[in-house]
């Protein structure tokens, strides 16, 4: 009897240490736990115009989604908070052995400003706004957003099976910051009560690829709007201008946003500018090795002044763009 309970009591044993071992090892089993293989993703932000990571200054939240080769998810998994602010963050992945695709949507996790899509396949994997409506008046934005990014990597290696494997998931940015300024060529105060300042744009749903899906023009409204104030130097009294502050969603080529300055009072339109053509007009020199959507991508905060006369008409002759003088040719926009 006391045999026939140690024999039980050694497959009991057995059985559990071969569930730790399944366990640690992604529901593998190995003759020794030293031999699990741990798989990793390491997050880098640095498709930016300082070509640095930034990942652990702006990113605080990130779902990622493993694929199989037919687009499946085979596993996911969230996290947020202050752990992803540590330099050597990374996340385990708990999979068998193999090759796959990642997925990455992530945000600053501050105003929930979007929604992601959910299913068993990668097509699933949409991202969309969460805008508010107004009637028959187009869907709109009014207050800043998340900060969104995207990452996709076809084929990670996660074959080796001992030893700590860790992929780098590159991500851009979706999400740009605009900063308007509006100012008389007099001097004079310019009232920024009396301006409505937004965006148009069809970019409020996103694909598992990050492309655009059609959709209906949203309106991004302006979410700060306040006086703005120069010393001269030389001048008994400050320079007063107005200041906008929007945010919009990826710029992306082949599509038509537009930066809208509109009075107030009548509706009368101030200025309508493609939002896309102006921001190209900045790539510069230095920049002249990427290509358009990848300049829109690595650059993601845009500062334009605009100039009015005394009857707050738009003097379309030049315009400053995050510093630059640009003078205009005077052609259809």
């Amino acid at each position: 009897m006391l045999s026939d309970f140690k024999v039980k009591l050694r497959t009991l044993l057995s059985s559990a240490l071969v569930c730790i071992a399944a366990s640690a090892c992604g529901e593998l089993i190995y003759d020794d736990p030293e031999d699990c293989p741990e798989y990793r993703v390491k997050f880098r932000y640095d498709w930016n115009m300082k070509y640095a990571d930034a990942f652990a200054h702006e990113v605080k939240a990130v779902t990622l989604y493993v694929l199989d080769p037919q687009g499946s998810i085979v596993w996911s998994a969230s996290e947020s908070g202050e752990a992803l602010a540590a330099g050597d963050y990374s996340m385990v992945v708990k999979v068998p052995a193999g090759k796959y695709d990642l997925l990455a949507w992530c945000d600053a996790d501050e105003f929930g400003t979007y929604s992601f899509g959910e299913g068993k396949l990668k097509t699933d994997l949409t991202c969309s706004l969460n805008s508010k409506s107004a009637g028959d008046a187009p869907a709109y934005v009014d207050t800043d957003l998340d900060r969104l990014y995207y990452g996709y990597l076809s084929a990670a290696d996660f074959s080796a099976k001992k030893g700590k494997v860790t992929v780098a998931l590159g991500l851009k940015k979706n999400t740009n910051s605009f900063k308007v300024v509006l100012q008389h060529l007099s001097g004079a105060p310019v009232d920024c009560d009396k301006f409505d300042f937004s965006i148009s744009a069809d970019n409020a749903l996103m694909d598992w690829d990050n492309s655009l899906l059609p959709s209906a023009d949203i309106e991004y409204r302006a979410w700060s709007v306040y006086s703005g104030y120069i010393d001269l130097g030389t001048r008994a009294e400050a320079l007063n201008v107005a200041i906008a502050e929007l945010s919009t969603g990826r710029l992306v080529k082949g599509h038509s946003p537009r930066l809208n300055i509109r009075l107030k009072a009548s509706g009368e339109t101030v200025l309508s500018v493609p939002l896309i053509d102006y921001a190209l007009l900045v790539k510069g020199r230095y920049n002249e090795g990427l290509d358009d959507q990848e300049y829109l991508d690595r650059q993601d905060e845009y500062d334009m002044v605009f100039f009015l006369d005394e009857a707050d008409r738009w003097v379309d002759s030049f315009i400053y763009i995050n510093s630059w003088k640009v003078v205009l040719q005077h052609t259809e926009l």
